[in-house]
């Protein structure tokens, strides 16, 4: 297993370069196995093919991860035979076997960490041939809010809304109102004047009296 670096990316670049200057023929691709699959689950067996134009080559599987950094998996020779890290012959996490033109890799149960994009690279003639890459990733998760705390919401909405129809005034109630409290004002206001006339006269004879030369 090996960090990613710039010249590693670069490396990768210019392989892709590489192998779009040979051709549509000269075309490696990545698959799962099982064409019907999306996405891996946890702990599953997956297994990928590399195809390749040419049965007298050897390639590597790598991966890309989704920090940006690169992983050799395995390198399998033109004779099936298999180096992995650590010059290491076999894996306890991966298996590899090569049929003609078609090389596959397995992983024996796919974890987190196996997560990335796989590739796998061809080295002829002092020029790398990269292939297309198999995204591997666990499937994205939704989450849904949970429909009590709609209900819950609803019913605060609606407690709010009778308990401000019990304070507020009745618009009916408010019209009917308007006539009996006009009546009232204006009774009022005519007592208030009758008492106003009434004090009026008291005074006037009052100092007419006073005026005279016997008293009333």
């Amino acid at each position: 297993m090996m960090a990613g670096s710039p010249a590693l990316l670069l490396l990768l670049s210019l392989g892709l370069c590489f192998t779009g200057a040979q051709g549509q023929g000269n075309t490696m691709a990545v698959s799962f196995l099982n064409g019907s699959m999306k996405h891996p689950q946890e702990g599953q067996r997956l297994e990928l093919k590399c195809h390749t134009y040419k049965t007298s080559w050897g390639v590597s599987w790598i991966r890309l991860d989704k920090d940006g950094n690169l992983h050799f998996i395995v390198y399998i020779s033109k004779s099936s035979r298999t180096t992995f890290p650590g010059n290491k012959r076999a894996s306890s996490q991966f298996e590899v076997s090569k049929q003609g033109s078609s090389y596959r890799l397995v992983v024996k149960s796919f974890r987190a960490r196996d997560q990335g994009t796989y590739f796998c690279i061809a080295h002829v003639n002092q020029v790398l041939h990269f292939s297309s890459g198999q995204p591997a990733f666990f499937p994205v998760t939704t989450t849904t809010a949970a429909p009590t705390t709609l209900t819950a919401t609803t019913q605060s909405s609606q407690v709010t809304m009778k308990d401000t129809s019990r304070h507020s005034p009745d618009p009916g109630r408010s019209k009917e109102n308007m006539p009996n409290f006009c009546c009232k004002l204006v009774m009022w206001v005519n007592l208030a004047c009758a008492c106003l006339l009434l004090l009026i006269a008291i005074t006037i004879t009052i100092t007419h009296c006073q005026n005279q030369t016997f008293p009333c």
